[in-house]
C-alpha cells in the first residue's frame, strides 16, 4: 500500500524493502531480515536494528555473541552477523546508513555499538496531542540519526503534520490508523512503514482534489493503545564540539571550558 504520504511494506518478505541510498543528504536502505536472511551486512556501513519476532543471535569475530529477543534494539557498525538462536522464526527490521556519503560523511557519523530494550509502557518525553516518546538511541553528535519509541494512548487524534526527512517505522503493539489527505491506512502490530519526507516544495492531490504537502499525516487510536518504533535519519538535537556535558562542566577559575576558546581541542588525533 502506498500514497503520497505513506508506504506499507510486506513484513513476510525478506530482503530489501526500501532503497534510498542515492539520497544526497541521508543515504539509507531498509531491510527485513527473516531467520538471518535478507541483508548482506557490510563492514563499511552503520546499522540500526529492531527484533520484532523471536530471538536472533548477533555475533562478532572479536567479541561475544549476544541474544536479541523480541522488543530489543541495537546499533552497530557492520562487523556483525545475524543468525538464529533457536529453531523458531525470527524477524529483524534493519536500517543501513551509508556513513561515507552525504551529511553523514560531513558530520563524521559512525554507529557506536549498543543494545537496549525492551520498550517501556510509555515514552519518557511529552510529544504532541497526548502522545509520549523516548529517545532509545540518541544522536551522539547533533545531526546524527536516532531511534525512537512513540506511545499512543487510546482515543488519540493527532494534528496533521509533516517531517523534513523520511521516517522508517514499525508498529510494535496495539493498533490505530494513519490519516492522510491522500487516503487512510490501518496500523496494526508488525506493520513496517515509511512516512515520506516533505522537502517544503512537493505537493500531491488529495482525495478531495486539493493540493497537500507530500508526507502530511496524523495517527489516530481508538479503543486500543499503540506503540511504534521510528528511525529518523537526522536530528537537530545533540552535543556539538562547542557544547557537551564534558566540556560544559569542566571549570577553570570559575569559568566553563566551553567559554575558553584557547584551551579547547582544535585537532582530533588518534
Amino acid at each position: 500500500m502506498e500514497n503520497n504520504a505513506f508506504i506499507v511494506f510486506d513484513n513476510d518478505r525478506e530482503g530489501l524493502l526500501f532503497d534510498d541510498s542515492a539520497h544526497k543528504t541521508y543515504p539509507i536502505r531498509v531491510y527485513n531480515v527473516i531467520n538471518g536472511k535478507g541483508a548482506e551486512i557490510k563492514k563499511d556501513k552503520s546499522y540500526f536494528g529492531y527484533c520484532y519476532k523471536g530471538i536472533v543471535c548477533m555475533s562478532f569475530d572479536d567479541k561475544p555473541s549476544y541474544p536479541i529477543p523480541d522488543g530489543m534494539y541495537f546499533n552497530s557498525m557492520g562487523n556483525f552477523k545475524i543468525g538464529n538462536i533457536a529453531s523458531d522464526e525470527n524477524k529483524v527490521l534493519l536500517i543501513e546508513v551509508d556513513h561515507d556519503k552525504g551529511f553523514y560523511q560531513e558530520n563524521k557519523f559512525k554507529s557506536l555499538f549498543s543494545i537496549g530494550g525492551p520498550l517501556e509502557t510509555h515514552g519518557r518525553l511529552k510529544y504532541i496531542d497526548g502522545c509520549t516518546d523516548s529517545l532509545l538511541i540518541p544522536p551522539v553528535k547533533m545531526g546524527d540519526p536516532c531511534f525512537n519509541h512513540l506511545h499512543f494512548p487510546t482515543d488519540i487524534v493527532q494534528t496533521q503534520h509533516t517531517h523534513p526527512s523520511h521516517r522508517i517505522g514499525m508498529v510494535t503493539g496495539g493498533s490505530g490508523k494513519c490519516i492522510t489527505p491522500f487516503g487512510h491506512l490501518p496500523l496494526k502490530k508488525g506493520m513496517i512503514f515509511l512516512i515520506k519526507e516533505w522537502n517544503g516544495e512537493s505537493f500531491g492531490e488529495g482525495i478531495d482534489g486539493q493540493k497537500y504537502p507530500v508526507g502530511q499525516h496524523a495517527f489516530e487510536t481508538y479503543e486500543e493503545a499503540m506503540d511504534v518504533v521510528a528511525f529518523h535519519p537526522d536530528s537537530d538535537f545533540g552535543a556539538t564540539d562547542e557544547t557537551h556535558p564534558m566540556i560544559n562542566r569542566t571549570i577553570v577559575n570559575g569559568v566553563s571550558a566551553s567559554k575558553i576558546d584557547s584551551i579547547r581541542t582544535k585537532d582530533v588525533r588518534s
